[in-house]
């Protein structure tokens, strides 16, 4: 049978659950997961199913869907639960995440279908290759980084990407392509933000002798590194551990962190809640 996974958001009221139940066994769908969230701060309903139906057609069920969605005031999307979400991945010069990704989306563990890798720099076309990704080496400087943005939304519109992953991308993007990327991109950094801002963090951490080190998955906005959050981590640290101690535990932590926030986008569990996020994990 054909399965789907519903997305919707909406003023809470009486009867939600009740009313997407009943329009889905009216059709012949069985419901195979649900989850719910009330917000009693914002007065929001959220809800993710994931039913299986063959008795209705695609489209016909997506015209049904937006009439009992205009009673209730729902921001709702549908999406076809098989469908491996497009991705293109942006990376700068350091790539344990990159390559984490990778792995994981050959072994079958991420609901990806990686388009394309960009890149600011050329190390790691040769780990493209090996995956048989399209690598795009696009240079970015200060002069030139209108044109490269320019560069960067053509790869990623021309391959239909769902989803962007900034994986240790070391850019900033500009304003408007924070804005046309809006929902649909995640970025990965260290949890020292904002004390040790710049370069080399876990140089500054091993200098302040951190006990905690961690990592912080969020989608990009305009305001730098201060979008909805996704999913952070944390590893303990002590007076033994040495700077390359500190960076391989924090790489190892954002590896895992940005992975479990690419996992549960692209399986269509994280709702935006105005700058929070709501994760039926």
């Amino acid at each position: 049978m054909s399965a789907y996974i519903l997305t919707l958001s909406c003023p809470d009221r009486v009867g939600i659950v009740h009313a997407v139940s009943g329009f889905l066994l009216e059709r012949g769908g069985n419901i195979e997961e649900a989850a719910q969230y009330n917000d009693h701060g914002t007065g929001l309903f959220f809800m993710r199913v994931r039913f299986a139906c063959e008795s209705v057609p695609e489209a016909q069920l997506r015209e049904q869907l937006a009439t009992l969605a205009g009673d209730f005031g729902m921001a709702w999307k549908l999406h076809a639960a098989q469908q491996p979400m497009k991705t293109v991945i942006l990376v700068s010069k350091e790539g344990h995440c990159l390559n984490d990704l990778l792995f994981r989306w050959k072994s079958g563990l991420l609901p990806v279908d990686i388009r394309a890798i960009v890149s600011n720099h050329r190390d790691f076309y040769q780990l493209a290759a090996s995956y048989n990704v399209p690598f795009h080496h696009i240079p970015v400087t200060a002069a030139t980084k209108p044109q490269a943005e320019a560069k960067q939304m053509e790869i990623i519109e021309a391959e239909g990407a769902e989803l962007v992953v900034l994986a240790r991308y070391m850019q900033v993007l500009s304003n408007d392509m924070c804005g046309r990327l809006a929902g649909r991109a995640i970025n990965i950094h260290h949890s020292f933000l904002p004390s040790f801002k710049g370069a080399k963090p876990y140089y500054q951490a091993h200098d302040r002798g951190v006990k905690l080190i961690g990592a912080t998955a969020h989608y990009v906005t305009a305001d730098l590194d201060e979008g909805p959050i996704i999913e952070q981590d944390v590893a303990r640290a002590d007076h033994t551990d040495t700077v390359e101690d500190l960076t391989a535990r924090g790489r190892d932590t954002e590896s895992l962190v940005l992975a479990r926030a690419v996992k549960w986008h692209s399986e269509h569990r994280v709702l935006l809640n105005g700058h929070r996020t709501v994760v039926f994990r």
